[in-house]
């Protein structure tokens, strides 16, 4: 079978693999949910994109039951609450910064750091999944990859007026990511995801999400290390 020779040291049945499962399934299944709803939430903040927007949060919606699946597929029940919790930082500042009007904040937020996050974790996990969820999971990707885009070309034709809200944003919600890599790196070494690829790719795709607003190298380099003195 492809999955041995890819990885022939997991065993997706075990007791200790399926207890971490729950947890990382968990975990993107409200990643998909929360980027559903704050899709939602921008579509009624940006009325000249709402279209495009629905567009991105129907997509997330699919991704949800795509992950769903995966956990049925392994007889394994996802620890919501856990992911819940999880991701409770993220949805309060979010929630915050709508509540504000704060477009910028939000788009940091979901179209830059949780898609990145996404990505990377994506990335990572696809060459030691079971085939079922290796499937899923590299549909959703490829997905993942235009709502990037969508935050990226939007916040590139507002730079000049959104830098400095961009660089506050960094500054609150960048370190969360670091807390939540550190709360998943059991569990995701389990699964055969090692936490400094994961830092890596996504400070590969924040870095580069970023050079492609507009910031500068020197930026980039700076607003990068916020994260890292959390």
């Amino acid at each position: 079978m492809p999955q041995l020779e890819t990885c022939p040291t997991i065993d997706f049945q075990t007791e200790t693999y399926k207890d971490a499962y729950s947890r990382i399934n968990a975990i993107v299944i409200e990643g998909e949910q929360e980027a559903h709803d704050n899709y939602l939430t921008l579509a009624e903040m940006l009325a000249d994109k709402k279209e495009e927007l629905i567009g991105l949060s129907k997509m997330e919606n699919r991704h949800k039951k795509g992950f769903q699946a995966c956990g049925r597929n392994l007889k394994v029940t996802p620890d919501m609450v856990f992911a819940k919790e999880f991701f409770s930082d993220l949805h309060r500042n979010f929630q915050t910064a709508a509540a504000g009007g704060q477009i910028v904040t939000c788009l940091l937020i979901q179209s830059l750091i949780i898609e990145c996050f996404a990505i990377a974790a994506y990335n990572i996990y696809i060459p030691v999944a079971d085939d079922f969820a290796r499937k899923i999971t590299e549909g959703v990707v490829k997905e993942e990859y235009s709502h990037l885009n969508f935050g990226e070309v939007w916040l590139q034709a507002h730079f000049e007026e959104s830098k400095a809200e961009l660089e506050a944003a960094n500054r609150q919600n960048l370190p969360i990511i670091w807390r939540l890599l550190n709360a998943v790196a059991d569990d995701a070494r389990v699964l055969g995801m090692e936490k400094d690829a994961l830092i890596e790719d996504f400070m590969i795709a924040y870095g580069e999400a970023l050079g492609n607003i507009g910031f500068s190298n020197r930026d980039i380099m700076r607003m990068s290390a916020q994260g890292l003195a959390a």
